[in-house]
């Protein structure tokens, strides 16, 4: 690889992608060219990127021609055809679709918590956890060192830019807040919301203004989602925990961006509640914001456009001295998505 090598970020149009850009900007200038991919319908446009205008390029082999890294935020179709491309033609890729997520032969990696796991990549991708998955790892990975994790139960309360393609989903909430704004009646009788809402909800199942939605993904086995499955297996892979009990509830809730997560971690050592503060508090990636009597605790309102995840309302398990209850907030487009990429990307290129 050149000095410089050349990054090639594909679906730099989208929501995960613009802030991705962003943060190229603001980050180490490690890379020499960038080059922005996205959909033939995009080609053309412009996009600021370290203070540049750069033009936007259709994906393509040609286009993927000399690259030594290529940053997949697109769909997990795109990447399922393309990311196998640019890597036969020499780059690493880092890919943040489900895709590749279960593959043995493709490392799932949070820096802060496995980084070592990025050095043996045998296809040449390396692959990103979900935005669920993000938000709570790596306080429970750090609390995990510690005190040894057994079960861990979740609930999710999922951004509505974790739907779809991400803008979509804002869109959509945007668009159905539009309908049910200055309606002061609504949400007093049965089935009044969604009458107001109309059939189109967009990438929902449902409306998700003044409600929230049970179901998150598609269906897997024995009525869990394909979100609940994917935060057990990812968390089990990152911990190298294959026989780890995890229960998750993903609810799609009315907030633009940052997911919150409800957790409940068991482990094999009782747990003093200053030590696991503190372990919280000195965590790279995390920050212990919690003093509940005075109205400190994170909520996503607060926490959008942070790196960190936010972590508040730490408790000891009232009925269980080794479990901790906490709650997590965390923005679902940076962590839970491009920061995650880029740190892999920036720890694979320091490696090199």
């Amino acid at each position: 690889m050149t000095p410089k090598p050349t990054l090639a970020v594909v679906g730099a149009t989208g929501a995960v992608g613009s802030v991705m850009l962003q943060m190229l900007t603001h980050h180490a200038d490690v890379w020499g060219e960038i080059r922005l991919l996205a959909s033939p319908r995009s080609a053309g446009r412009k996009a600021a990127v370290r203070g540049e205008e750069c033009e936007i390029l259709a994906l393509s082999e040609e286009a993927l021609d000399g690259v030594d890294l290529a940053l997949f935020l697109v769909p997990e179709t795109v990447a399922a055809r393309w990311a196998p491309v640019a890597a036969i033609k020499g780059a690493v890729v880092v890919d943040t679709s489900a895709a590749f997520r279960a593959d043995t032969d493709v490392p799932l990696v949070v820096p802060e918590t496995n980084a070592h796991a990025a050095r043996v990549r045998p296809r040449g991708i390396v692959a990103s956890p979900g935005s669920t998955t993000l938000a709570l790892i790596v306080a429970v990975g750090a609390l995990h060192a510690e005190f040894g994790l057994t079960e861990l139960v979740v609930t999710a309360q999922q951004a509505a830019s974790g739907a779809g393609a991400g803008q979509a989903g804002v869109e959509a909430l945007r668009a159905q807040l539009g309908l049910v704004a200055g309606r002061g009646d609504l949400g007093t009788h049965p089935g009044d919301v969604r009458r107001a809402v109309g059939e189109n909800t967009g990438p929902f199942d449902g409306p998700l203004a003044l409600n929230v939605l049970p179901w998150s993904g598609t269906a897997g086995a024995d009525g869990a989602s394909s979100e609940e499955e994917h935060v057990r297996d990812e968390t089990r892979r990152i911990l190298g925990l294959p026989a780890l009990r995890v229960a998750a509830t993903c609810v799609r809730v009315p907030v633009v961006t940052g997911h919150s997560v409800s957790v409940h971690a068991r482990f094999e050592h009782p747990v003093p509640l200053a030590r696991a503060n503190e372990i919280i508090a000195t965590s790279p990636g995390v920050v212990l914001y919690d003093d509940p009597a005075a109205g400190d605790f994170p909520t996503p309102a607060d926490v959008v456009g942070t790196d960190p995840a936010w972590v508040g309302r730490v408790r000891r398990s009232m009925d269980d001295e080794r479990a901790l209850d906490f709650f997590v907030c965390a923005d679902n487009l940076r962590k839970g998505a491009a920061l995650n990429a880029l740190q892999i990307a920036e720890s694979v290129v320091t490696a090199l």
